[in-house]
């Protein structure tokens, strides 16, 4: 994305980071090395596009931002790998997306936060967020790995014309070391099913916190979804599945055949009457539980179409 010229500062990357896409159009990376380095893709405001095949390194801001009220104080940061905003029929897949090799580890010691810990230098934002009403998006055979605040749905509490919109299927893919939001949701109308998740509560770097964020009037559906989580409870579903935002309600979540650690998930706290059902004629493979690690290992990410 640099043509070979590094990013000088936060504005020349902004301008030059940034790949566009216009309505009806189609990219596929071809063969099992197609790679979009510290650059993202922005599908804002268009019409049917499909991307598929390619390798994103989430990009890493050159100047964060330190926010002294999110919590402590942290670093925020700006760009997602791929952002849909207020775009409709969008379909990403055999996607890869991850912070190596620049992982969080690697980043620098900066300011304290009001506790007096000092915080890293926190480059990366999301890897794929969809937001500002965006309707009939599908993330499938995609692999999320290393980093944090993975894929968030909803960008805002106050964002109200959100509801009735953000439908959005998560069928068959691989979150492998995520620390959280996968995805964590607000208002949106989410199906995801046959995906395996895997990482641990003790992991160094991407210690994970939750999965699936149901975060403000959510409404999801979970069909079939496999978690290895080492460190949590076999069967648990608050180990995966909760609330983020503990000073809001907690959305709805509706869940058959998943399992946590081997054991069937039981104890969510979530509502179940999620208000909306799968449309007749909707199409996913439909993979009993046992099936779907598997499944998911041997057809997630690049190089696999």
């Amino acid at each position: 994305m640099t043509e070979g010229k590094p990013y000088t500062n936060h504005d020349d990357q902004k301008n030059r980071g940034e790949t566009k896409l216009q309505p009806n159009t189609t990219i596929i990376g071809v063969g099992s090395n197609a790679y979009l380095p510290n650059g993202w893709f922005m599908i804002r405001k268009v019409d049917n596009v499909i991307i598929r095949n390619i390798k994103v390194t989430n990009p890493c801001d050159l100047e964060p931002e330190w926010d002294s009220n999110d919590g402590p104080g942290n670093y925020n940061s700006e760009w997602d790998g791929l952002t849909v905003d207020g775009a409709t029929h969008v379909w990403i897949d055999h996607m890869s997306f991850t912070d190596a090799p620049l992982t969080d580890d690697k980043l620098p010691l900066g300011k304290k936060d009001k506790n007096g810990v000092a915080k890293r230098v926190q480059c990366h934002d999301g890897a794929l967020d969809v937001k500002n009403a965006s309707d009939y998006v599908t993330v499938s055979n995609t692999v999320f790995e290393k980093h944090d605040k993975n894929d968030l749905i909803g960008q805002s509490d106050s964002n109200t014309s959100d509801e009735g919109h953000q439908t959005i299927s998560f069928v068959g893919n691989l979150f492998r070391d995520i620390g959280q939001r996968a995805p964590r949701v607000r208002f949106g109308m989410v199906h995801a099913a046959n995906n395996y998740y895997v990482g641990s509560k003790s992991d160094p770097t991407y210690p994970h916190l939750y999965s699936i964020g149901t975060g403000l009037r959510s409404k999801i559906i979970s069909d079939n979804n496999v978690f290895e989580i080492t460190g949590a409870a076999a069967c648990s579903c608050t180990a995966v599945v909760k609330n983020p935002n503990t000073d809001n309600p907690e959305g709805n979540f509706k869940d058959t055949g998943s399992i946590v650690n081997g054991t069937t998930l039981t104890g969510c706290t979530a509502p179940t009457a999620v208000g909306w059902s799968l449309p007749s004629g909707y199409p996913y493979p439909k993979l009993a539980t046992s099936q779907v690690k598997a499944a998911v290992l041997a057809n997630a990410g690049t190089g696999k179409i």
